[in-house]
């Protein structure tokens, strides 16, 4: 892909000299590969005859229809799933994944079509029910001093518990950086198996973006699960969840970015989340 890339820029850029008009690069797309997770519920995950479902799936479908390309979708390991990105394994990214000035240095990002809070998961019993929880999730961006001063609330009740988290994720992150002086960190390869984990007993808590919480606690044993504290977002925890792309697939980029924004204006990306979520998460448009 990437040797087409180059002859294409290069073909175009001798028709503009010559003053002819001639189709941009981005016409080369003629199939996308995109890589989810595939056990990230209700983002994306798989059925048990091994199917895909979830937002990102039916979201992908319309965003491909819209950029009137054919949309392969591939399963990939979250842990895996950058430098395959950057192995030319496929093209995008849509797996949850929240843009960051990390992840920035390496790869790029569409517009951000979807974003909720972030925060902990803990059985009813659980010491965690104690947290201090407010009325409307915090920012870690535009309300640091807030967020601090929670923190330090929460910091007597969650001393020397241990808390799952998904490993080299944002939330794995957020923990690292705010709570790690007072917690145990256990980190897993996945939700589904931190969750399972915390039913066993072996967890006090988990943290996980608060759409993974719910669709978790749907489920038949995690009726006595709720969702504790406040919800955060912003700064290490992220600016919403979007595609990720090579960084020179500039022009891939904007088609992506374009189509999220026709999606947001129909309506469609509102639909998909009442759908998949039960509210809307779609960012400020």
């Amino acid at each position: 892909m990437s040797r087409l890339k180059a002859l294409g820029l290069g073909l175009v850029g001798a028709a503009l000299a010559l003053g002819s008009a001639t189709a941009p690069a981005a016409a080369q797309w003629e199939t996308v590969r995109i890589a989810t997770e595939g056990a990230y519920a209700p983002w994306n995950f798989s059925n048990p005859d091994g199917t895909l479902a979830g937002f990102e799936i039916d979201l992908a479908n319309a965003l491909c229809a819209h950029m009137e390309v054919e949309c392969e979708i591939v399963v990939q390991d979250w842990a895996g799933i950058i430098p395959a990105l950057q192995a030319g394994k496929y093209d995008a990214i849509m797996a949850g994944m929240n843009i960051t000035d990390q992840r920035m240095e390496v790869i790029a990002f569409s517009r951000s079509y979807a974003g909720t809070p972030h925060g902990f998961g803990a059985m009813a019993d659980s010491p965690l029910a104690a947290l201090e929880t407010g009325a409307e999730p915090l920012s870690l961006d535009t309300d640091p001093d807030a967020v601090a001063a929670l923190v330090e609330a929460w910091k007597p009740v969650l001393e020397g518990k241990v808390i799952g988290v998904q490993g080299s994720t944002t939330n794995a992150n957020f923990l690292q950086e705010y709570l790690a002086d007072v917690i145990e960190i256990r980190e897993y390869g996945t939700t589904e198996q931190h969750d399972l984990d915390l039913t066993a007993g072996r967890l006090d808590g988990i943290f996980a973006a608060h759409s993974a919480l719910t669709a978790t606690m749907q489920k038949p044993e995690f009726t006595d699960m709720k969702i504790v504290g406040t919800g955060l977002s912003g700064g290490v925890l992220g600016r919403g969840v979007a595609v990720g792309l090579r960084q020179e697939n500039t022009d891939l980029r904007d088609m992506f970015t374009a189509a999220i924004q026709a999606a947001l204006d129909d309506g469609t990306i509102s639909e998909l989340a009442v759908k998949w979520f039960g509210v809307d998460v779609t960012p400020a448009n």
